[in-house]
């Protein structure tokens, strides 16, 4: 949100798992790169204070943690540093879609490789599997209980460019997009 105070306020947006960069965003990403800003873990952003950014986005990163230790703890950091009234912008894989999509009769061994590719991940390093499949109900619900509101579904976010969140398969949108407000 921009300052009415300083007209030369900068909105902090923050890309988690990022690699391409954009005007006006950082990167946080667990392994550095050229364009990484801030390497780390999504799962630990005590790097960032409290309230202390206007915008954060991720796309297609919190699938690869555990539904069991890491997602809520993750999803309560990016609550915490995000300032009051902003937004979190979340693509995953639909995992309902995908199994919808496998399932269909008229597919190819080759097509059912490519989303099981999706569900579980490229597996091309440490970092590239996934540990849960998510859906609006499950997902939804850890952004509740992390503490956001305003919890919706989007189609697309049109934010950067060939990223993951306007994946098309068959002609189907294969992730799941959501807007948090905290």
């Amino acid at each position: 949100m921009k300052s009415t105070s300083n007209p030369d306020y900068t909105p902090f947006r923050l890309n988690i798992g990022g690699t391409t960069p954009r005007a006006n965003w950082k990167i946080l990403n667990i392994q550095s790169g050229d364009n990484v800003d801030f390497t780390g873990s999504c799962t630990d952003l005590a790097q960032f204070g409290d309230a202390s950014v206007d915008e954060v986005y991720a796309s297609h990163v919190f699938e690869h943690l555990s539904y069991v230790n890491d997602l809520l703890s993750a999803l309560q950091e990016v609550h915490r540093i995000l300032k009051p009234g902003c937004i979190f912008r979340c693509s995953v894989p639909d995992f309902e879609m995908l199994c919808k999509l496998f399932l269909h009769p008229s597919l190819t061994p080759e097509q059912r490789f490519y989303i099981m590719n999706v569900v579980f991940g490229g597996q091309q390093d440490p970092y590239d599997y996934h540990k849960v499949g998510l859906t609006w109900e499950f997902l939804s619900s850890y952004l509740s209980q992390a503490g956001f509101s305003s919890i919706r579904r989007v189609t697309e976010f049109g934010i950067f460019e060939n990223d993951c969140s306007s994946i098309q398969f068959c002609g189907q949108l294969i992730s799941l997009n959501i807007e948090a407000t905290k």
